[in-house]
């Protein structure tokens, strides 16, 4: 079976790995096809696409665009225009935002009498800082045991350390991607920790705004909830996907291509996005 991974984070928001090291990575797994899918961001996508053509790597351009929902939801979108005007702009403003949030928090760190400014941490983790780039630094420093213990005690919502920053509405969000060409997708559904008959609120939601599918593999669903979501999807006549989330050594548990070692990601997958890729109609107003 020909592998992929349809949710892949680089340099160019809160991973790690620069996008040209992600598709160096995915040739040596072995995997046919990877998503760029930075943070409310595309510009990792060109460097991806130059090197996955010398090797021999498939790179779809992708986002992920984070959004509000009883709590945080995430919106993919793939195959979008990467040079749409009307995605860029609102990139431009999601990525300032996210770097006001930031240095929100690092004076939040800098009031508790901690030796850090935010220009230390660019230096550290690159132009692009998110959470986890903090949790990451937390637990350098000492006062986490893991990043998943700084997340918990640190910068959750509602910590210490956290600081709010602005989303767009669910609805703007997957008619951004639609204006761009894209597909929209709903990322990891069992994160939102909603119960049955709230998650099918919120696809109904998502679809009346134009959702053409739904994340059904991701990093530790087990089979049953796999199986859960392969037939929601099919019953909301949605394009199932499926991605490792991966962002580097801030989470170092999650793997490209494999997540916790149970992902397999079938290309079918992609060859099904492929199908309505370039032919997605206008939305109704």
């Amino acid at each position: 079976m020909k592998r992929i991974d349809l949710h892949v984070h680089t340099t160019a928001s809160d991973g790690t790995c620069r996008p040209a090291e992600v598709v160096q990575l995915a040739k040596e797994k072995g995997l046919a096809a990877i998503a760029i899918t930075d943070h409310d961001t595309v510009s990792g996508y060109r460097e991806a696409a130059a090197e996955g053509e010398k090797l021999g790597v498939e790179v779809i351009p992708g986002i992920e665009i984070s959004t509000r929902y009883l709590g945080p939801v995430h919106i993919l979108g793939y195959y979008l225009d990467v040079d749409s005007p009307v995605l860029n702009e609102v990139s431009d403003w999601l990525v300032k935002d996210r770097d006001r949030r930031n240095r929100r928090m690092v004076a939040a760190m800098r009031a508790d009498g901690l030796d850090v400014t935010y220009e230390q941490m660019q230096e550290r983790f690159g132009a692009v800082i998110g959470r986890p780039h903090f949790a990451k630094l937390l637990v350098e420093m000492g006062l986490a045991e893991s990043i998943n213990d700084a997340f918990a005690r640190f910068v959750e919502r509602g910590q210490k350390y956290y600081a709010a920053r602005n989303f767009l509405p669910i609805e703007r969000s997957i008619r951004l991607i639609r204006e761009a060409g894209g597909v929209p997708v709903l990322a990891h559904p069992f994160q939102y920790k909603l119960e049955d008959a709230q998650l099918r609120e919120l696809i109904e939601l998502c679809i009346k705004n134009g959702l053409m599918g739904m994340e059904c593999r991701y990093s530790g669903y087990d089979e049953e909830k796999v199986h859960y979501l392969l037939d929601l999807a099919r019953e909301y006549s949605l394009l199932p996907t499926g991605g490792s989330d991966f962002h580097g050594s801030v989470k170092p548990h999650i793997q490209l291509g494999d997540g916790m070692g149970n992902l397999q990601v079938p290309y079918r997958f992609l060859t099904g996005i492929k199908a309505v890729a370039g032919m997605v109609p206008e939305l109704e107003e």
